[in-house]
């Protein structure tokens, strides 16, 4: 069916497309029986145990597609394992100017320069008060944009005080490149007040079983990188996941990469981020020794690259671009191939 509609939907602004596929989502999933029809379930051998949770299957959602969760039953049918939502900003905020995402499908790659655009915890927490049950769902905080940097951990309580009681995990963040100075929290002088005030925020409201994640960029220098792991491990934190989107042009070439760099600024995500994103996950999962579990995020399409992933340490693998241009029965091919190994 996807095959047979994607071509009218790419001939569709990259939004707008997207727009309109979360209508129809929503429609469908009010259906009554529809999720129930489509319903593909896990084979039990990819259970898997990770941040004090039972994941029926260790392939998720990232964060970035469903922002306000509100397409969690037709998640949960499509046989995904968990869901991120978000990222929420504490208060609503409509994002930078459009056009703010381009496709390339030629070569399974999307540009996006969103920038946390957000309906807001309140509005969030409210949908998640009717998420389904059976489905495990983390919740992707980040900053408003007019906040400044020293008011940041202000942002993120505020958000974590209205997500954390509603979802199963939570993740910090920092590395979206499209809000100005957000990466510069990445710092570790910067970065350990931020997840101190967090697992401050934590204990208060007696959630301290309920894992706390921070999401990495996978631009920072290795020595970064090395620091800011270290700072995360000795915070307390529970895990992290690796890796946002990539500003690094460098994975794109020839004409490819003049027509990315003709669309402005932005993060790239997809195939192309597959080697680089590897890259930083083999040094992660070096550094963390077995100390923390992580996620692995970037360029993920198939159950072959989920596998590579989770036999390089990672405890579970998300996917976002290659479900835009595969479509949602990815989800069941992906299960499909772990299953049969």
């Amino acid at each position: 069916m996807y095959r047979l509609i994607r071509p009218l939907l790419f001939r569709l602004e990259a939004e707008k497309a997207h727009d309109l596929a979360f209508a129809a989502g929503g429609f469908a999933q009010a259906l009554p029986g529809f999720t129930s029809l489509i319903s593909q379930r896990p084979d039990p051998s990819l259970r898997r145990q990770a941040f004090g949770l039972d994941f029926p299957s260790p392939i998720g959602l990232a964060a970035g597609l469903d922002k306000g969760a509100k397409l969690l039953p037709l998640w949960k049918a499509m046989g995904f394992g968990f869901v991120e939502i978000g990222t929420v900003t504490p208060r609503p905020q409509p994002g930078n100017p459009r056009p703010r995402l381009f496709r390339f499908p030629e070569a399974g790659l999307i540009l996006n320069r969103m920038g946390f655009n957000s309906e807001g915890a309140e509005a969030v927490a409210r949908r998640l008060d009717k998420r389904p049950g059976g489905l495990i769902v983390g919740g992707n905080l980040g900053k408003n944009k007019e906040t400044p940097e020293e008011r940041a951990l202000d942002d993120y309580a505020a958000a974590y005080r209205l997500i954390a009681p509603r979802v199963d995990y939570t993740v910090v963040n920092i590395s979206s490149p499209n809000t100005p100075g957000l990466r510069d929290l990445q710092a570790p002088g910067k970065l350990k007040p931020l997840l101190d005030g967090l697992l401050a925020q934590r204990k208060e409201m007696g959630l301290e079983r309920q894992a706390l994640l921070l999401k990495l960029a996978p631009d920072l220098a290795p020595e970064d990188l090395d620091a800011l792991v270290e700072t995360v491990v000795a915070s307390g934190f529970d895990g992290l996941i690796a890796t946002n989107t990539t500003i690094d042009r460098g994975i794109v070439t020839g004409s490819l990469r003049e027509r990315v760099e003709a669309r402005g600024t932005g993060g790239l995500s997809g195939a192309p981020m597959r080697d680089k994103a590897l890259a930083v996950q083999r040094r992660v999962h070096e550094r963390l020794a077995g100390r923390l579990p992580w996620i692995a995020c970037g360029g993920i399409g198939s159950a072959a690259q989920a596998r590579e992933s989770l036999e390089g340490g990672a405890a579970l693998a998300q996917i976002y671009s290659a479900l835009i241009f595969e479509g949602p029965g990815l989800v069941e091919r992906m299960n499909r191939g772990l299953s049969e190994g």
